[in-house]
């Protein structure tokens, strides 16, 4: 259990690190706070979770690519590794970036535009390829896999294959049950009922993915709540991930 202590680790003689678990759980509580109805607890600490990640995330900004990726090379170019000289050519993602603050003034909010359409049309150009690669591409080729593939023996492998196999069928039928230009009766009825089951197979697996994950962070939560906070005030309940 972190005790009070003095020195520069402590505030009026409680040690920052008891300060620092004692706002994370006020701040867990308050968040939880909405589970008995929207309250005014809940709503300060909904602000300051915003507005502390918003800082964190201008501060990273700063310090991660401003600094490294536009002010050294233009104006320190000797911190820069195989730069001998200034930048200049950056001069110009800096303005394009200086003019999305524009949207601040209104007479002049047109030209953040520039550097929005830059942004969009970048990362469109950069996200289609990729998309076609792993989204397209790819699934492509998990469908033409061999159906009965064999080792580097020369044994047939039967459950890789029947893998292959469910993949091929679960692919078929669930285009089956998207291709509107035939009634879905008789065969077409058939394989697009049956690409139903996977498709509610996979949205239940992504689903029950979801919930596992929150899951595990109200756990993480709990933990945190039972092993470091309740030991702070004097309330020990054995060993856990929070006690050394």
């Amino acid at each position: 259990m972190p005790g009070a202590a003095g020195g520069i680790n402590a505030i009026w003689g409680i040690s920052t690190e008891v300060i620092g678990i004692w706002l994370a759980a006020l701040l867990t509580l308050a968040i939880y706070s909405f589970l008995y109805g929207d309250n005014p607890v809940y709503k300060v600490a909904e602000h300051v979770f915003v507005g502390v990640s918003a800082a964190y995330g201008a501060a990273l900004t700063y310090h991660l690519a401003i600094i490294p990726k536009l002010y050294n090379p233009l104006f320190r170019p000797d911190l820069v590794p195989d730069a001998d000289e200034p930048q200049y050519i950056l001069i110009i993602p800096g303005l394009l970036g200086l003019l999305i603050f524009s949207r601040f003034i209104p007479r002049y909010d047109w030209l953040s535009r520039w550097p929005i359409a830059f942004i969009m049309g970048l990362y469109a150009g950069l996200s289609i390829p990729r998309v076609i690669q792993t989204n397209i591409l790819k699934q492509m080729q998990a469908t033409i896999a061999p159906l009965l593939p064999v080792d580097a023996g020369g044994e047939y492998l039967l459950f890789s294959g029947f893998e292959n196999l469910l993949l091929v069928v679960g692919v078929v039928c669930t285009l089956a049950y998207f291709y509107f230009s035939l009634p879905h009766r008789g065969v077409m009825g058939g394989m697009s009922r049956v690409g139903i089951w996977f498709l509610m197979i996979g949205f239940g697996a992504g689903f029950g993915n979801t919930v596992m994950a929150r899951i595990s962070l109200l756990i993480g939560r709990i933990q945190f709540m039972l092993y470091d906070w309740l030991p702070t005030i004097g309330i020990h309940l054995g060993s856990g991930p929070g006690v050394g």
